[in-house]
């Protein structure tokens, strides 16, 4: 679910500064005094502008500010794990990644690469949840464990850009916002008529050490796509997909009989805020796809 944004950018900035930190309190995990610097700096002539000035702020600390800053956020956390330090956003950021959904093995190795990484570098991992799917996580973790910690801190501190953008637009709307957000779309045409395919169901899933997991499902419209993206208003998180197009019933009673049913395309997506628009071209006997726009 999408939640609209609190305010917009204009009615933040009639704010007095109290009000405006007071709204973007949570922005930086437990770093009200982030809020606090940025307010003072209104008015905004765009949402950018907002999280520049915010990230300046922590740009200005010295090193053993932005060490406690770092250490201020949480660990990944397993399914059935209680922490009190994991705000809100955090629980939310972990949950969608699908953290809470680990197998007992995959918990068990998070829990110890958490322990070796505060060991390492003296901080937590910290990623971008909303930009990846659990195995996505779970192979930047292993990737990024073996790191220095020279280049792990930047590494942090440009995630925690990633994180904090995305919350500040769920907040605040107005011109110039943050490049936060990707698009999944598609489109069917059937080629052998020579027009857009209606009617025939869609289904999204994403691949999953084990299996695949259900995400949306939608029906294509007389114009052969679907009435709203199959993701919009968040990243599209790293991983492997799967489109499922139930062709069966649409092509039934065909002559000669049809040879394709269900039809799967699966592909694989790097660019979280980027537009990925998978059409499917088919005919009874074939079908081909590519990466649109």
């Amino acid at each position: 679910m999408t939640l609209a944004p609190t305010f917009s950018l204009d009615e933040l900035n009639r704010m007095a500064p109290s009000a405006i930190s007071a709204v973007l309190a949570d922005v930086f995990e437990h770093a009200p005094e982030v809020a606090v610097a940025a307010a003072a700096r209104a008015p905004f002539d765009t949402v950018t502008a907002l999280h520049s000035a915010m990230l300046d702020e922590i740009a200005g600390w010295p090193s053993d500010q932005v060490l406690r800053f770092l250490n201020n956020h949480p660990d990944l956390t397993g399914p059935g794990e209680r922490r009190p330090d994991l705000t809100p956003d955090s629980s939310r950021e972990q949950a969608g990644a699908g953290l809470d959904r680990l197998h007992p093995e995959q918990a068990q190795l998070l829990a110890a690469w958490n322990r070796e990484y505060r060991a390492r570098f003296g901080f937590p991992f910290i990623i971008c949840a909303a930009r990846h799917s659990r195995d996505s996580i779970l192979a930047e973790f292993a990737r990024r464990r073996h790191g220095d910690p020279a280049t792990e801190r930047l590494t942090a501190l440009a995630e925690i850009s990633r994180i904090t953008a995305l919350r500040l637009v769920r907040k605040v709307e107005g011109r110039g916002a943050p490049n936060a957000h990707g698009q999944l779309s598609t489109h069917l045409l059937d080629t052998a008529t020579g027009r857009p395919a209606a009617g025939i169901t869609i289904a999204l899933y994403l691949m999953a050490e084990g299996g695949s997991e259900f995400v949306t499902g939608s029906v294509s419209n007389m114009d052969g796509r679907t009435d709203t993206p199959l993701i919009a208003g968040r990243p599209i998180p790293n991983g492997t997909w799967e489109l499922r197009f139930e062709l069966g019933q649409y092509l039934s009673g065909q002559s000669p009989t049809p040879l394709l049913g269900m039809v799967p395309i699966r592909f694989t997506t790097s660019e979280p805020e980027a537009h990925y628009h998978i059409p499917l071209l088919f005919t009874p006997w074939s079908y081909t796809t590519y990466r649109g726009s």
